[in-house]
């Protein structure tokens, strides 16, 4: 656990990962130094029994944790087919006859039909500074 100093006006919370250092600080030196006593009304197995609930949750996080970077891998890999078949099926609908680059369909799909395309030509007159 990294020392904590107190300043005025400040005020830390420790971290989940602070915390469980501690956890396993005090059970290991409970257990090292002097396990048959007793403290604050309870054992070294009755405040281990406290501790596990919380340790086997946050082994419970780190799961979860991995399993949403698997998921968000999937996904990717998955947007990744979809963006390949979409660029398939835009080029079909561009090709096909009946349809082609202004039809209702490639509008539908949220492209911008040919029709409602700008030229891109921009021509801007400057004006001269005035001079008094």
């Amino acid at each position: 656990m990294r020392p904590r100093r107190a300043q005025k006006g400040y005020l830390t919370m420790p971290s989940p990962k602070d915390i469980e250092e501690k956890m396993r600080k005090m059970l290991h030196a409970w257990q090292t130094i002097a396990p048959e006593k007793s403290f604050g009304g309870m054992t070294v197995a009755q405040f281990e029994a406290v501790i596990t609930p919380a340790l086997a949750e946050r082994q419970h996080i780190a799961e979860l944790n991995d399993q949403l970077i698997q998921s968000t891998a999937t996904r990717d890999q998955l947007d990744g087919n979809f963006n390949a078949k979409a660029k398939q099926v835009i080029a079909g609908i561009l090709a096909d006859p009946t349809q082609g680059p202004d039809s209702a369909l490639y509008e539908a799909m949220g492209y911008t039909p040919e029709r409602d395309r700008k030229t891109g030509l921009h021509r801007t007159k400057h004006k001269e500074p005035d001079k008094k």
